[in-house]
């Protein structure tokens, strides 16, 4: 299922802000962070209905990410 891309792009804008909030990021170089991340990609496509879920999940679930990516470098 594909969301309304308006309401999409306030997702991603809210997901960034508390993404950029919690890792004391400047909301630039979050925003970066969040358009090359797998979670991006997912709501993106549509797939399993990540859009669906809860911004405070899709955030940690980007966190998350975030340290993985951190930790392999």
């Amino acid at each position: 299922m594909n969301a309304n891309p308006i309401l999409l792009q306030k997702k991603y804008a809210r997901i960034t802000e508390k993404f950029a909030a919690l890792e004391n990021l400047p909301l630039d170089k979050a925003l970066g962070i969040f358009y090359h991340s797998t979670l991006y990609r997912l709501m993106r496509d549509g797939v399993s209905d990540m859009h669906c879920m809860s911004d405070e999940y899709l955030t940690e679930d980007l966190c998350r990410e975030y340290h993985s990516a951190e930790q392999a470098q």
